[in-house]
């Protein structure tokens, strides 16, 4: 933690496409959500893909001197949680993303630009 949440997931962003991740999208949801100030989410084509972008976004944030706090999921199952924090990563198979929806689940949360 110490390191700007936003911060945290404008990297987590730029790991996950520098591994081909699809459709990154950062939530603000602060003012919903006592749990998180932001919630990331991209989606990957299979379980290799899953698990190269959650270990891009782990190994980038750790260098970064973002601490991961829990890791959840599997890429077998279809997701996995990253939680950073303030910061909460989320990598989904794009079936999964679908069946979970979170974008919907938060659609009253602020969409952050990306400008990565």
């Amino acid at each position: 933690m110490g390191k700007d949440p936003l911060h945290v997931a404008s990297l987590a962003v730029k790991a996950a496409n520098d591994k081909k991740a699809y459709d990154p999208i950062i939530l603000d949801v602060q003012e919903l959500t006592p749990v998180a100030d932001y919630f990331v989410i991209v989606s990957g084509t299979s379980s290799v893909h899953l698990n190269a972008i959650a270990e891009a976004i782990i190994e980038d944030l750790d260098e970064s001197g973002a601490r991961l706090l829990h890791k959840e999921g599997s890429a077998e199952a279809g997701w996995i949680l990253l939680d950073y924090g303030h910061t909460i990563v989320h990598v989904f198979r794009r079936e999964e993303r679908e069946f979970y929806d979170l974008e919907r689940l938060w659609r009253g949360a602020k969409v952050v630009g990306l400008d990565i």
